[in-house]
């Protein structure tokens, strides 16, 4: 082949070859193009997850669980052991054995009562009925602390017990030494046998109330009870049954810093399931024992 003829192929070869090479580059340089494009897609959509993730982290540590300051008192006395011998000889002086009312949970409620008849024949009788309840309450996350708890129900057993039925010449008065806060409540309550003078003292310490009801009648023509002496009773044993509250929870029992509340089913039946005779039931129950 001469040369002319060579030098000419080559010139008709290098036109494809340019093309060629121009096809190659510009693959070549879209290949990164892409590869970035891919890699910048990925990278956001991760960061896109973390940041999810860490507004998730964020938001759950903004909203601890509920807590509430644990109730003071743990635990309740035996109701028919709070009172000395000597205080239900004084109240209730041929009272035997006290009688423990039923309770579905003793750590949360309890009561216990005694009935005297001083029978004098001809001259007449005298009756004590003398009963003794106790309410504790436990802090719950939904209700509240458990002083509180008990607080409310001191004010409703307060008011209860001044609107007994067929109560008269109705007087409260506070009572200083006894808990944290106690209300004296006294009436006249008449009955068929006679007159029964109610004298009731409602307390609370720290989260437990104590209720104690007393009532004193003369029957078969005996004398009427001296209503004054019969409340003086009254508060001294209602006195004496806080302090035994206090001394089952140990001497300077206090609540924890803080803790986390479980709903109390006590407390959640309080309102509606009272431990005490209310005051109107203490008087008929006195009155059928005579």
């Amino acid at each position: 082949m001469s040369e002319g003829t060579m030098q000419r192929r080559a010139q008709r070869e290098q036109p494809e070859r340019a093309k060629r090479l121009t096809r190659v580059l510009v693959c070549a340089a879209a290949v990164p193009v892409m590869l970035v494009a891919a890699g910048c897609s990925s990278d956001s959509g991760s960061d896109d997850g973390e940041d999810k993730g860490a507004s998730a982290s964020a938001s759950q540590s903004a909203s601890p669980s509920p807590t509430v300051q644990a109730a003071a008192y743990q635990r309740l006395p035996k109701p028919c052991a709070v009172l000395s011998e000597k205080t239900l000889d004084d109240l209730a002086p041929k009272a035997k054995a006290g009688k423990e009312g039923s309770s579905d949970d003793v750590s949360t409620r309890g009561s216990c009562s005694w009935s005297s008849l001083d029978n004098n024949g001809v001259k007449g009788s005298q009756f004590r009925w003398l009963n003794v309840s106790l309410l504790r309450f436990d802090s719950d996350t939904t209700r509240g602390p458990g002083d509180e708890l008990a607080r409310e129900y001191y004010d409703k057993q307060v008011r209860d017990v001044q609107s007994a039925e067929g109560a008269k010449s109705v007087k409260a008065e506070p009572v200083t030494g006894t808990g944290d806060e106690a209300t004296a409540v006294r009436y006249d309550l008449k009955k068929k046998e006679g007159t029964f003078k109610q004298q009731t003292v409602v307390a609370r310490v720290e989260n437990v109330v104590v209720t104690l009801d007393y009532n004193g009648a003369g029957l078969a023509g005996d004398k009427t009870p001296d209503a004054d002496d019969l409340m003086k009773d009254a508060q001294k044993a209602a006195k004496e049954a806080v302090a035994s509250v206090t001394k089952a929870n140990g001497t300077g029992a206090a609540p924890s810093s803080s803790a986390s509340g479980s709903p109390s089913e006590s407390a959640s039946k309080s309102s509606s399931k009272s431990p005490s005779t209310s005051a109107s039931k203490s008087a008929s129950k006195a009155s059928s024992k005579s």
